[in-house]
């Protein structure tokens, strides 16, 4: 090789170099990180009735407001800051599967797994005053200021119109490996949105604006810290996690599980 045709090479492997170089930072500073993760301390043990299939869990002020699933087992109902039952239990129709519930301007909306319906009840006296139409699965539900935003077992968040269910957005929800489903049980709390991921002792903190899951936390031991001798999922493959409520004023969340013998109050950190 004469000289100038090896200082032409050198210059052309020099120019490469310097693409690869800027194509690698750009990648980098283009790249998702992955999410933090958060830990919790125990507060306090609530006893939780193992009748109750948990699929909706929600705080308004000191009651909370529970509705469960399977056909012929579902209801909603309300319990004290002592997790007793006020006042009677509203059950579904036996053809009905219960899903996620929210309290959203004086009434309270539940989804239904795959009946298509949404039911509305006065807050108060937990009479039904209507049905909805929902085009997909029910799984998980809450709300912001303005929507309803329902999950559907995949990995699409709809935020939609209290009155007639209407889709007002779609927000995917992705971390750093792609979209992730399972989104299940909902909470919505300073612009974020807590979720459980179905089949997972994991909760999932999301960005509501822009889907990106921020925050995980793991509580595959939160049935041993909460003295519970044996695991549900032994009795029932169904008995998975899932509920979880926060409380404003003490700025804590409740977390149970399907048919779980304990709900369990944990702060974040």
């Amino acid at each position: 090789m004469n000289k100038q045709a090896s200082i032409l090479l050198v210059l052309v492997m020099t120019s490469l170099f310097a693409c690869n170089t800027d194509n690698n930072n750009s990648n980098n500073e283009n790249a998702i990180a992955a999410p933090t993760a958060l830990s919790y301390e125990l507060i306090k043990v609530y006893p939780h009735d193992t009748s109750s299939y948990t699929q909706g869990l929600e705080w308004n002020g000191n009651q909370l407001l529970e509705s469960t699933g399977l056909e012929g087992k579902s209801f909603i109902q309300m319990l004290d800051s002592n997790m007793k039952p006020i006042g009677n239990k509203v059950k579904l129709d036996k053809e009905y599967f219960g899903e996620g519930s929210t309290l959203f301007h004086d009434k309270i909306y539940q989804l239904t797994w795959k009946s298509h319906k949404v039911f509305v009840y006065d807050a108060k006296t937990l009479k039904k005053s209507n049905e909805l139409y929902w085009p997909y699965e029910g799984w998980g539900l809450t709300h912001n200021d303005t929507s309803l935003i329902v999950s559907t077992g995949e990995s699409n968040i709809y935020f939609v119109n209290p009155i007639d269910f209407s889709i007002q957005k779609t927000l995917g929800v992705f971390n750093q490996y792609g979209y992730l489903s399972n989104i299940n049980e909902l909470e919505y709390v300073n612009g974020q949105l807590f979720a459980n991921l179905y089949g997972r002792n994991e909760v999932v903190v999301i960005d509501s604006q822009t889907g990106l899951v921020k925050s995980s936390i793991d509580f595959s031991n939160i049935l041993s810290q909460a003295g519970v001798k044996y695991d549900p999922l032994s009795i029932d493959a169904g008995y998975v996690m899932n509920g979880i409520a926060y409380h404003a004023a003490k700025k804590t969340f409740f977390i149970t599980g399907k048919s779980w013998p304990v709900l369990v109050e944990v702060r974040l950190r």
